[in-house]
């Protein structure tokens, strides 16, 4: 199993239950193809490096997993089509 790193931002327009459920949602995705998650880290609301869609500012969640090959692709394709995500960044961890 490869080990991921995944950053993805969440639209800053929500509550932080609804934040949390969010986070829970991705979470069970990955669990549900096989991943496993070995570390969530919600970094909360921080101001973005540019405006994206007149937006400055975003909640910020780092994750990393482990899983086989076509784990990133789905969890990629779930980030790209939801609407409270921003922006995401799927990328592969060097094994040491």
């Amino acid at each position: 199993m490869r080990k991921y790193e995944v950053v993805y931002i969440i639209k800053p327009n929500f509550e932080e239950e609804q934040y949390k459920q969010i986070i829970e949602k991705f979470n069970a995705l990955i669990l549900s193809n096989g991943g496993e998650i070995l570390k969530v880290e919600p970094w909360g609301k921080r101001r973005l490096a540019y405006e994206i869609d007149k937006i400055r500012e975003g909640y910020y969640v780092l994750l990393q997993i482990s899983g086989d090959n076509q784990l990133p692709r789905e969890l990629e394709r779930n980030l790209q089509i939801a609407d409270e995500i921003l922006r995401y960044l799927v990328v592969r961890m060097e094994e040491n």
